[in-house]
C-alpha cells in the first residue's frame, strides 16, 4: 500500500505499482485536468508538482508515490485563478488549449523558483513543454507579466 497527498488530500493505492500517475490522476480520481502527451516526458502535457516542483506524471510509477506530496492543475487555483492563470487568459495564450495545463504548472514552479526570470530562465525551464500550435512567444510573455503581478 502506497501512501499519499494529491491536492492536500491522503490518498492511499495498492494496485499495480507501475501504473502511472497520470492514468491514477485521470482514471481513478477524475482530475482530467493533467494531459497526456508522448507517454514518454517529453512533451509536459502531463506537468503535475510534487513538493511544488515540476514533474512529469506520465512517467512516475505509482510504486515511488509513498510519502509524495502532488498538486495538479485543479488545485493550484485555490480560491480562484493564479496570477499565471489570470495573465494567461488576458495574454490570449492558449490556442487550442490541450498543452496549456502542463504550461502552467510548469510557469508556476519556475516563478516559485524564480519571481523574476530572464528570457533564458524561461526558455530553459519551459523547453520540456511542447505547444503544437507554437505560442512560445506568447508564453514568455505571460511569464514576464506574471513575474510582475507576484512580485
Amino acid at each position: 500500500m502506497v501512501h499519499f497527498k494529491v491536492n492536500g488530500v491522503e490518498r492511499s493505492f495498492d494496485g499495480d505499482p507501475e501504473m502511472p500517475l497520470l492514468w491514477y490522476l485521470r482514471d481513478i480520481l477524475g482530475l482530467t485536468g493533467t494531459k497526456f502527451g508522448c507517454g514518454m516526458a517529453l512533451c509536459g502535457a502531463c506537468t503535475v508538482h510534487e513538493k511544488g516542483s515540476a514533474i512529469r506524471s506520465c512517467t512516475k510509477q505509482m510504486s515511488t508515490m509513498a510519502g509524495a506530496d502532488i498538486t495538479t492543475i485543479e488545485a493550484i487555483s485555490g480560491q480562484g485563478p493564479t496570477a499565471v492563470q489570470k495573465v494567461w487568459i488576458e495574454t490570449s495564450v492558449p490556442q487550442c488549449g490541450y498543452c496549456q495545463p502542463g504550461q502552467i504548472m510548469q510557469a508556476v514552479s519556475l516563478l516559485h523558483s524564480k519571481p523574476s526570470p530572464t528570457d533564458d530562465d524561461i526558455d530553459a525551464a519551459m523547453s520540456g513543454n511542447i505547444c503544437r500550435c507554437g505560442t512560445y512567444q506568447r508564453i514568455r510573455a505571460a511569464i514576464k507579466e506574471a513575474a510582475k503581478v507576484t512580485a
